[in-house]
């Protein structure tokens, strides 16, 4: 009878912390300095990529390296690669977006290559953008696709033609059994870099219009895809929130700075730039269409990281970049909380 009642009392217990667990808001906390960090040496991994490896390029400072993402109500899972591999054997892994999204797919790579340093690999990228890197044993994919608006961008006789109803590459990003994307940093593009001459929204040929309604149609339709397209039962879908820049120290109390010479996180007292405006379209989008793609909620805490970026140490022209991340670095933390999505793992405090 003792024992019959120890038994019941630890199942208690097992459930009501798995419900604490399920609970736990990971993307609300705090940054706390760890010097068991960085999570890996940026010199030993073999896809790192000289925009995003600070170190190799002459940045002094390690501070930056030493900070952990701790929700306020639980602890993040230990993020194990090896793991990871296993888990998506015989699968395809494509993360689709922007050069951010090549910053976490590198950090991604970096992550898992430090946990099986001597898995044999391929890797390959192509004259489109695409990086594919197979690790042999376990039979796994990794693919990034360059895709800056996830709609197309079509040339025709009046030139470039961004459409906010049209995704080609769909088609593409379906041969893959799990799929991250993100959008955002290309839709305020303007001058010699923007990629397209004219916005096509609906039967409509624009020569510009609002950036932020513009971004809207196009995950209206990105969200249209995978509600009348993605099968739930054979494919899982994420979307990495918006990553911010530091550009304006206005919004961490320090006018006229920017992230150059920053060593340290901003602290949530200290930061008043409030919610990036195109994270909350793809939040409020979430809540009633796409339901089955779960957001990786990354740009609060993200927004703190002032410190954390290439600035003039990124390896391709040395300006003050303030957009990207630094690998190792915060990218690793998106991909932590990637891995504790990913596995539905926390562990209650």
């Amino acid at each position: 009878m003792a024992m019959t009642a120890a038994i019941t009392l630890a199942a208690l217990l097992c459930s009501f912390w798995a419900v604490l667990a399920q609970n736990c808001d990971i993307y609300k906390g705090s940054w706390v300095r760890d010097d068991s960090y960085p999570l890996y040496d940026s010199a030993s991994c073999p896809f790192n990529r000289r925009e995003f490896d600070c170190k190799r390029y002459g940045r002094p400072d390690g501070d930056y390296l030493k900070f952990r993402w701790q929700p306020a109500d639980c602890d993040l899972p230990k993020f194990d690669g090896e793991n990871l591999l296993r888990r998506w054997a015989g699968k395809k892994v494509m993360l689709v977006g922007d050069s951010l999204t090549l910053n976490q797919y590198i950090s991604l790579l970096c992550m898992v290559h430090a946990a099986v340093p001597n898995a044999a690999y391929n890797y390959t990228t192509d004259s489109f953008g695409t990086h594919t890197a197979t690790f042999q044993e376990y039979n796994v994919t990794v693919v990034y696709f360059l895709s800056h608006y996830l709609v197309d961008i079509v040339r025709e006789e009046i030139g470039r033609v961004l459409k906010l109803n049209s995704m080609s590459s769909s088609s593409v990003w379906l041969t893959a059994d799990l799929l991250v994307f993100n959008t955002g940093h290309w839709w305020y593009t303007k001058g010699a870099s923007q990629p397209w001459d004219y916005i096509q929204d609906g039967q409509q040929i624009l020569k510009d219009m609002d950036r932020t309604e513009a971004f809207s149609h196009a995950l209206q339709t990105w969200a249209d895809w995978v509600d009348s397209t993605v099968d739930p039962a054979t494919k899982r879908l994420f979307f990495t929130g918006l990553s911010p820049s530091h550009y304006n120290g206005a919004e961490w109390g320090e006018a006229g700075r920017t992230c150059a010479g920053q060593t340290e996180p901003t602290s949530p007292s200290s930061f008043s730039g409030g919610p990036i405006p195109q994270q909350v379209i793809v939040k409020e989008l979430l809540q009633v269409k796409a339901k089955r793609v779960q957001l990786l909620d990354i740009s609060y805490l993200s927004q703190l990281r002032k410190d954390a970026h290439p600035s003039k140490y990124n390896g391709v022209d040395f300006s003050n970049d303030c957009s990207h991340w630094c690998v190792a670095g915060l990218p690793d933390t998106w991909n932590q909380l990637f891995y504790a999505a990913l596995t539905d793992q926390t562990v209650p405090i």
